[in-house]
């Protein structure tokens, strides 16, 4: 009996090639309560306190960005036939996805349904659908049909997201044989946004966007002959700011979610071994608080930009994206915010991600979230002065803690107790 207690517990750290088992007890994926936007917005559709507006030509497209609370402005466009509604996507009609903080909206010319991938708190991305008919009430689908593409290494083997960079064909098939990147702020920028527009001035910045193979036996990258039609998209931009935004978030997001199944897992071993040697309900086993601090240690390091790609010059975007997203978020009383851009040598002013303030953040497991507080005090405070920090400077730090201190003065008093 003990031992069907320990089944699928086994765990080898956030970069290794762990598999959440979706239905263990510990995790209850698909049956387990959620509560993120998508659910909030069926309860108002079911009972009639929000209408979706149909629109002739987009659907319902424009009606839940502004019910989802998504700017037009971040729209970023994709012609890379990387989604099930692949056969409509091609160069000259890409992909639109649209996104904040907690969720993604994706668009295809004349396709059946819009697509939206919700991080829940607790259980990481969920995905729903929401047909393009204007007949009844609507209502978002979930599809966990999506966790086909959406759950593997390349999102640290939860349900994820992930900005996936190709060379693609004219036609905009992916030519896999010539490789495939998964992107990030850490990544090299001439091996991101294959299949991808991307617009703005970028500068000295060298990528794969706005390419397409020469042949399909080659994997010389020429510059597309036939762009898409801006009018049929509710912008004509694909902001290369709001590009590197969303590569952070993506695998931010990724890291949130793996980082707490993973102390999900490692609590609820525990308490079977707890059980099994009749020994006090206590997480604090040596194997328990060793995968606390390395989750932890990862968690902060990707929050504090360790190992970000300098940009390689100042780059601008092409819409308003820029100041929508910096107009977010709390500040302090020097106007001070962690959404304020860079933009020079880096994406944002102040390394440390504004994701820090989300439900994600706050409802992690508690043990994890004490330890990635602790560990970032500990580092913001000059106690931890390791090499991959040195980007932290002490004004820089100085800053940060500051800020912290102004808008989540609650944060550190967790680290205290």
């Amino acid at each position: 009996m003990w031992l069907s207690k320990l089944v699928g517990l086994t765990l080898f750290g956030l970069g290794g090639s762990f598999v959440a088992p979706l239905e263990h007890p510990a995790i209850n994926y698909y049956k387990g309560p959620v509560d993120n936007s998508a659910v909030r917005l069926n309860r108002r559709l079911a009972s009639g306190q929000t209408k979706l507006a149909f629109d002739p030509q987009f659907g319902y497209l424009p009606a839940v960005l502004k019910e989802l609370q998504v700017s037009r402005e971040s729209q970023v466009l994709v012609f890379s036939k990387t989604s099930f509604q692949a056969p409509r996507i091609a160069p000259r009609t890409p992909r639109a996805l649209y996104y904040n903080d907690t969720l993604s909206v994706g668009y295809v010319q004349g396709g059946d349904v819009v697509e939206l991938a919700v991080q829940d708190p607790k259980q990481g991305v969920i995905f729903y659908s929401l047909d393009q008919d204007e007949i009844g009430v609507p209502r978002l689908e979930r599809r966990d049909a999506c966790l086909q593409c959406h759950q593997s290494s390349a999102t640290l083997g939860i349900p994820g997201i992930v900005v996936r960079s190709v060379s693609a064909e004219h036609s905009g098939m992916p030519a896999f044989q010539h490789g495939t990147y998964i992107s990030d702020h850490r990544s090299d920028f001439k091996e991101r946004w294959g299949g991808w527009y991307v617009t703005g001035d970028t500068g000295a910045m060298k990528h794969m966007g706005n390419s397409v193979t020469k042949n399909r036996d080659s994997a010389e990258l020429v510059p597309i002959p036939n762009r898409f039609d801006p009018d049929q998209y509710l912008t004509p931009h694909s902001d290369v700011v709001a590009l590197l935004v969303l590569e952070h978030q993506t695998h931010m997001t990724n890291l949130l979610t793996r980082a707490g199944f993973e102390i999900r897992h490692a609590l609820h071993h525990q308490d079977a071994m707890n059980e099994i040697f009749k020994d006090p309900a206590d997480y604090r086993s040596e194997s328990t608080l060793r995968r606390i601090r390395q989750a932890a240690e990862e968690l902060v390091d990707y929050m504090v930009f360790v190992e970000e790609m300098p940009l390689p010059s100042p780059i601008t975007g092409s819409s308003r994206f820029t100041e929508t997203f910096a107009a977010q978020g709390p500040r302090d009383r020097q106007g001070r915010s962690l959404r304020q851009f860079d933009l020079r040598t880096r994406i944002f002013r102040y390394p440390l991600s504004y994701m820090i303030y989300g439900d994600a953040f706050n409802q992690l497991p508690l043990p994890l979230r004490e330890s990635a507080v602790e560990r970032l005090r500990s580092i913001l405070d000059g106690r931890v002065a390791e090499p991959q920090y040195r980007h932290l400077t002490p004004t820089v730090r100085r800053d940060l803690l500051n800020i912290l201190a102004a808008t989540k003065p609650e944060l550190f008093a967790v680290a205290k107790r």
